[in-house]
């Protein structure tokens, strides 16, 4: 018997939840499988009444109890955009533990959102396409604004490389509509060794080459949250860029994970998950159960 999972790395923000509660009803409807939501961390924490009345589920006891319920093979589909170290180390060794109990389970873990060494795929460009395509016409039709396609930040090169190479797929899209497409990450860790991540927002709204431009920044964030979500982190730091420089303009798009296109990948990783193929992970079963 197997189960299909959508996880995320989870929130303290109700919203984040019930947002990936609603793409995994979603990818269900449109895959003709069952899928249920799940985090990695945090999202437990949440109180029910902020869930509408139903607790979140954190992997490794959803996984516990479904392998002490018969399941046998889980198909998990990362709501990531690449390989962070919460899916390539913390998730292959918690869901050990859960094999050491339950030997007879099998996981597959699909790719995440972008699969840079997978054959070329333009969908996740073509979706953040879409949503400066949208602030643009909700604008009265900008004229080449500047689009930055800001992330979080990531203390991993590959993920990183991962905004790198979107941004770079968006700019061949939007060359005939935009002035400049460039990338910028929310915030970075301290040391040298990090200044991959660079330029931060910060930084690159208060630089004399954006003075008095609009600008669009294309959020690279799947769920609203204390980051991307309404009053959060991206929009204290704009606020604050256009105070000090009058003349700024910027707008932000709508969240990846809000763009009804992201179903389609989706469930091209439910396809591959199921038949094995294209894996990030996967832990075959280690017998049986004694």
């Amino acid at each position: 018997m197997k189960r299909i999972l959508l996880v995320d790395n989870g929130s303290l923000r109700p919203q984040a939840t019930l947002n990936l509660r609603r793409l995994a009803g979603a990818l269900a409807q449109a895959t003709g499988e069952p899928v249920e939501a799940a985090s990695l961390l945090h999202s437990h924490k949440i109180p029910a009444e902020q869930l509408e009345g139903e607790k979140a589920v954190t992997l490794g006891p959803l996984a516990e109890r479904l392998a002490a319920e018969g399941v046998t093979e889980l198909v998990i589909v990362p709501f990531f955009f690449g390989p962070s170290q919460a899916l390539t180390r913390y998730l292959p060794e918690r869901l050990a533990e859960v094999q050491a109990e339950y030997p007879r389970l099998s996981i597959r873990v699909a790719a995440p959102l972008v699969d840079t060494l997978a054959e070329l795929d333009l969908r996740l460009a073509r979706l953040l396409a879409d949503n400066v395509r949208q602030v643009m016409e909700q604008a009265g039709g900008l004229e080449r604004p500047t689009v930055v396609l800001v992330d979080h930040g990531s203390p991993i090169p590959e993920v990183a490389a991962v905004r790198n190479y979107v941004a770079g797929q968006l700019g061949a899209l939007l060359s005939e509509e935009a002035g400049c497409v460039t990338f910028a990450s929310m915030e970075r860790r301290e040391g040298d060794e990090y200044r991959f991540n660079e330029p931060l927002l910060a930084d690159l709204l208060a630089s004399r080459a954006l003075a008095g431009r609009e600008v669009i920044l294309a959020m690279l964030f799947l769920s609203p949250g204390r980051h991307a979500g309404e009053g959060g982190d991206i929009a204290e730091i704009c606020e604050q860029a256009m105070a000090a420089s009058p003349g700024l303009t910027v707008t932000t798009t709508r969240l990846v994970g809000e763009h009804d296109g992201i179903l389609e990948i989706l469930a091209s990783r439910v396809t591959q998950g199921l038949s094995g193929q294209s894996l990030l992970v996967e832990l075959p079963a280690m017998g049986k159960a004694t």
